[in-house]
């Protein structure tokens, strides 16, 4: 159990200026203070009085995504979430899910007989049941990177997929790159349909060919390269945007191996912006999403629903991390 005396270890302050941050005391600054609650969160720290509070809780349900260590996808955005529950005195529970769960445990039941008042959801598919029951459920709840139409309790967070790919493509073609590739993740994902759609119109829009042999769908790992890049070199491509930055980091490996210099010969960009990014080499221009942010707009959300303040969308702004895997193009294509 994480003690007051361990978080004061950690930020190297005093005991008793942790217990202030905690209280809320008006004697030490919004900074320190924004920091020691910050950190009791991510160390898992619970207050005597938020252990007794039984009605404040919520639950995070997560599937298909990674969230244990600081460089997977699914870390900051739950880590942002619990941050801004805790400071308005809400417990948070995290709990992994199967589609075998989803089909022994019905949503609504589970969150009544547990005691949660509202739920944030990250990982899920399109044709997930608890997709199904949401269209009619009754209990706040935010949907990370999925939308439930006509429901008043239910909302979407997110970033914006189509400005995301937009100043991606804009990138490359600002650098003269005409045969743009595009790796997509995987089917079934409303991101993936979403980024689809982005590419295809931001090309129509830069009046750049949309070449079938140049597009294809995968799986947010880096191994869905291998599959996929021979066929983007062989037709071409003198760059390739990619779903997700490991998808982004076995294009680059993929493309080395077969004598393809970063960025000389091809370009990759990537999306997320995940840790991973500044270290691969050559360092990876991608498309970022402020993860921790996208945690705390989930909770902001699933606040205003649980105070009836029905939510439809909240969608944050990206941004264009330039690094060293993208440069002017240098082969044209053949006329």
């Amino acid at each position: 159990m994480v003690t007051i005396k361990d978080i004061a270890a950690r930020l190297g302050i005093s005991v008793s200026t942790v217990s202030k941050g905690l209280s809320g005391a008006s004697d030490i600054s919004d900074e320190l203070r924004q920091m020691v609650l910050d950190t009791a969160v991510e160390m898992g720290y619970q207050s005597r009085k938020m252990k007794k509070d039984e009605n404040k809780k919520l639950c995070l349900f997560i599937e298909n995504m990674d969230y244990e260590t600081s460089n997977q996808f699914g870390y900051d955005i739950i880590l942002g979430f619990k941050q801004a529950a805790f400071r308005e005195g809400w417990t948070v529970t995290v709990v992994p899910v199967t589609l075998a769960f989803q089909l022994e445990e019905k949503y609504d039941t589970y969150m009544l007989k547990n005691g949660f008042s509202g739920g944030f959801l990250v990982g899920y598919a399109l044709h997930d049941e608890w997709m199904r029951q949401l269209n009619f459920t009754s209990i706040p709840t935010v949907l990370f990177d999925n939308y439930i139409k006509k429901n008043p309790h239910v909302c979407y967070v997110g970033t914006d997929n189509f400005e995301g790919i937009e100043i991606a493509i804009d990138h490359l073609y600002q650098l003269g790159h005409k045969r743009i590739a595009f790796l997509n993740g995987s089917l079934y994902s409303m991101v993936s349909e979403q980024r689809y759609q982005a590419f295809l119109d931001n090309m129509k829009e830069h009046e750049l060919e949309i070449d079938e042999d140049l597009i294809a769908h995968g799986y947010y790992v880096a191994d869905s390269a291998k599959y996929h890049v021979p066929n983007f070199l062989a037709a071409g491509a003198t760059a390739i945007l990619c779903g997700n930055d490991l998808i982004a980091s076995g294009v680059i490996t993929e493309c080395q191996q077969r004598g393809f210099r970063i960025p000389d010969d091809i370009s990759v960009v990537g999306f997320d912006d995940l840790p991973i990014s500044s270290y691969l080499d050559p360092p990876l221009t991608t498309v970022r999403q402020d993860r921790i942010e996208l945690g705390k707009c989930g909770f902001a959300a699933l606040n205003n629903l649980i105070h009836h303040v029905s939510v439809s969308k909240t969608l944050l702004r990206p941004q264009l991390i330039t690094r060293s895997s993208t440069a002017p193009c240098k082969r044209q294509p053949e006329l």
